[in-house]
């Protein structure tokens, strides 16, 4: 067994192109001198992994292995079961002052069953203001036996005051033979599946899963590629804006139809609506505020399946402009390269550069909640710009 394949066995087996990542980690695992600490901030791009990392630390730091990965402590802890690891993934806009004051009190107790009372937010950047200013009395003041594992695309995401209070771990991008060998071996896809896959995803492992295991996801992604060389007039970019958002929305109702239907019902049963003991007022208060919960959530899974939209679209301009410079680098979207060159040939990079830049303005624009279809509008038409 190689080094590499080693390091990256047990709890790390997911963790690809990681080494230097799980060697810091195995450290503080077993305890090395000053390679433990009580406060992780694991940092990396998109589909890196971060809260991968974050989540085989925990299990391997309740391991009496170290992190066999097939010890009941292992796999408790990776699947959330585990009585002394928290681990918090929010479905809504932001990680608010409530649940994290929750967290803080969990953070406090002492372990049941484990070494350490771990906990993983795993949308640390998502925290609000408030949020961070009651988790950063808790890492300063940490109980004996307790760990924050944060994570967050970069440390800037996260306030200063807390970021400066973590060791941070900095994942990198896997490389394209390393995410194919990942789905191969531990989805089963079939290599030349798992190469495009992993080639068109650029370094994201979620994303390339998804591509690799759902026809419906590669079917969306060739209608999104499709797009750019229809925004020939101002009705062809209003009615693609209009197509994407719609997607989008169709694709967030998928998933909260059913759970939504089911949450609300559970919560009504829990209060005992229709029953003697009811009271309806405190009921209907705490069902508003779980429609405004849903709602945040469902207007979250839109904004992510657009942004999706916009990633696709920043690799094919990308595309275009490595024709337009000769930069010499291949494509990404290979099966789309005949558009591509047709595009290239009919403006010039600085136009191309315009449209990457309009790209960024609509994600930040999607981010400080502008309405999603005048912000796809103003993309469409800002891509289309030029191609009558």
């Amino acid at each position: 067994m190689t080094t590499a394949a080693a390091l990256a066995s047990g709890v790390w087996s997911d963790l690809i192109g990681q080494e230097r990542v799980i060697s810091t980690l195995r450290r503080a695992v077993t305890g090395e001198r000053h390679a433990m600490t009580h406060a992780w901030l694991f940092t990396g791009p998109p589909g890196s992994g971060r809260s991968n990392a974050a989540r085989a630390f925990a299990a391997a730091l309740q391991c009496e292995d170290g992190g066999c990965g097939h010890c009941r402590a292992c796999r408790t802890a990776l699947s959330g079961a585990h009585p002394d690891v928290t681990l918090v993934r929010t479905e809504q806009l932001s990680i608010g002052v409530d649940e994290i004051r929750d967290l803080v009190r969990r953070a406090a107790m002492t372990p049941t069953l484990g070494r350490f009372q771990v906990l993983v937010v795993e949308d640390a950047d998502r925290v609000t203001e408030r949020g961070a200013d009651a988790l950063l009395k808790s890492i300063e003041e940490p109980a004996a036996r307790t760990v924050w594992l944060l994570c967050a695309p970069t440390a800037d995401d996260v306030v200063a005051t807390i970021r400066s209070r973590c060791r941070r771990i900095e994942l990198s991008t896997p490389s394209e033979p390393a995410i194919a060998e990942l789905l191969q071996r531990r989805d089963g896809v079939e290599p030349d599946l798992a190469a495009f896959a992993a080639h068109v995803s650029q370094g994201h492992i979620g994303r390339a899963r998804a591509l690799a295991r759902s026809e419906s996801a590669r079917g969306r992604r060739r209608e999104i590629l499709g797009l750019p060389e229809k925004l020939t007039s101002l009705g062809a970019c209003l009615s693609a804006a209009a197509s994407v958002v719609q997607s989008a929305a169709d694709e967030a109702s998928s998933i909260t139809t059913d759970l939504d239907a089911r949450e609300k019902a559970e919560l009504s049963e829990a209060l005992g609506m229709g029953t003697k003991g009811a009271k309806p007022r405190n009921a209907n208060a705490a069902l508003r505020e779980l429609e405004d919960q849903q709602k945040a959530r469902a207007k979250r899974l839109q904004r992510d399946a657009l942004d999706r939209v916009l990633t696709e679209f920043t690799s094919y301009y990308r595309d275009v402009l490595v024709l337009q410079t000769a930069a010499g680098a291949g494509l990404i979207n290979t099966e789309f390269a005949d558009p591509i060159r047709r595009l290239a040939g009919r403006s010039p990079a600085s136009a191309t550069v315009r449209r990457l830049d309009a790209i960024l303005e609509c994600r930040t624009a999607l981010e400080t909640n502008v309405a999603p279809l005048l912000a796809m509008e103003s993309l469409m038409i800002g891509l289309g710009e030029g191609l009558e």
